[in-house]
């Protein structure tokens, strides 16, 4: 394919600002230069043409929004799992101090594994109840990934809030649950979202790998690209992965700003 040299340029400025207002907002240097060296060596040598990139996009565009809601419902849910066991957990935490080190380095532990080598371990596990490859087994992989910033965060942000501040609660006559959710929740609410926000971009990226057991999404697009050489559909599942994570991303922010108390957020 011939390289037509001022589009691929034009391209590639378009694609790096994209990328510099991905880095402002969610802070993924390595990924960024990865994107980035792969744009500069892969898309020069195989051949790209903007035109015909536009034109795959036309023609795809209702498979590419089918697969990014099925990304997007596949993390979600995975989010609202890992929320309810992970808010409560963290909350729990802050009275047994021993108990949480040893829960948040189990946690750590599990952040380290390699997605792919977790999503086989699923295999054979889910695999006694028929459902070794699928949903069930990238969605309980993505719930245990999610719980190392949620418990994390909600543990140090309950355990910063001021003593003072509790103090005052105990004076004013509220009970352990009304401080909790009165004072302690909604001091440590900015904590708490921001481990909330870091968890879902992380499984919108690691939900790609999941394509790999069959689970759908957006890593369909770009596993079939890698395996045909076809950059038209790996950039397109690359750049829905992005703009996915910035929309879910800035949900999250406009959340968290909202409801905020202005005494914390001042």
């Amino acid at each position: 394919m011939k390289i037509h040299h001022g589009e691929t340029r034009s391209f590639r400025q378009f694609v790096k600002r994209m990328l510099s207002f991905c880095k402002g907002i969610l802070t993924i240097d390595w990924a960024i230069g990865l994107i980035d060296f792969f744009l500069a060596q892969n898309l020069l040598k195989g051949g790209f043409r903007l035109d015909k990139w536009m034109k795959f996009l036309e023609v795809n565009a209702p498979r590419i929004l089918d697969m990014t809601i099925e990304h997007a419902v596949l993390v979600g849910l995975a989010i609202f799992v890992a929320l309810l066991i992970g808010i409560p957990l963290g909350i729990y935490l802050t009275t047994n101090d021993y108990l949480a080190e040893t829960v948040l380095q189990i946690a750590s532990v599990m952040l380290t594994i390699p997605s792919i080598a977790l999503f086989g371990v699923m295999i054979p596990i889910f695999s006694i109840i028929n459902q070794g490859i699928g949903f069930v087994p990238a969605f309980v992989a993505l719930v245990l990934y999610s719980q190392l910033p949620i418990i994390r965060n909600t543990y140090t942000a309950i355990k910063n809030v001021s003593p003072e501040m509790r103090d005052a609660a105990k004076g004013l006559g509220m009970k352990t649950h009304q401080r909790l959710f009165r004072v302690e929740i909604q001091n440590a609410f900015p904590l708490i979202m921001a481990g909330i926000r870091t968890a879902v971009v992380l499984n919108i990226g690691i939900g790609v790998i999941a394509a790999y057991i069959g689970a759908g999404g957006l890593g369909v697009l770009i596993t079939q690209g890698i395996s045909r050489g076809d950059n038209y559909l790996i950039i397109s599942g690359s750049v829905a992965v992005a703009i996915l994570a910035i929309i879910a991303d800035g949900i999250l922010m406009w959340i968290q700003k909202r409801f905020t108390p202005k005494s914390i957020s001042n």
